[in-house]
């Protein structure tokens, strides 16, 4: 995946109460909204999953609300963000085994198909467990198995605010470690 550190502009809302008329306290109010406000975004299509804000370059004189008394501050940040790729060979978590291929977690993306049409030479089994075998390799993906796999497709879910992937194991050193 692909760490990128982009410059944000965007309107921090600091209620009333939060206010202090000495401008430390008033400053660090507006950080920690800040960071509310990049966590509960998650992700965009163009820059892909906020991970940390890094600087707060520039907070521009605020405008109060008149029905609520909020006070609204245009600020200019940067952040780095985490944007997948495709062609990328990512490693990730099997977090769920299914009959037509498992679901992999890799980083802060929970939503990634392996499909077994994907994944050669390996075979759906359930002994005590559901899991993916290869018996020339001896080796298995079951819950909880890493695996190390290439993107094959992306694409964004606005109502999840996250992406999706179709993974395969066809490649070189591909599979489970």
């Amino acid at each position: 995946m692909v760490f990128l550190e982009v410059e944000m502009q965007g309107n921090v809302v600091v209620p009333p109460d939060q206010l202090d008329p000495k401008g430390l306290l008033l400053r660090k109010g507006i950080v920690l909204r800040l960071l509310e406000d990049i966590a509960s975004r998650k992700a965009s299509k163009e820059h892909g999953y906020y991970i940390a804000v890094t600087t707060l370059n520039s907070v521009s004189e605020g405008r109060v609300q008149e029905l609520t008394g909020n006070v609204v501050f245009p600020v200019s940040f940067n952040c780095i963000t985490l944007k997948p790729c495709k062609g990328e060979i990512l490693m990730g978590t099997v977090d769920k085994v299914l009959r037509h291929g498992v679901f992999l977690k890799s980083g802060p993306i929970d939503n990634i198909f392996l499909s077994e049409k994907k994944m050669e030479d390996y075979k759906f089994n359930v002994v005590d467990e559901p899991m993916f075998v290869n018996d020339k390799q001896q080796s298995k993906m079951a819950k909880s198995s890493m695996v190390r796999y290439k993107v094959l497709g992306i694409k964004w879910m606005e109502w999840d605010r996250g992406f999706q992937m179709l993974a395969t194991l066809a490649g070189d050193f591909l599979g489970p470690i």
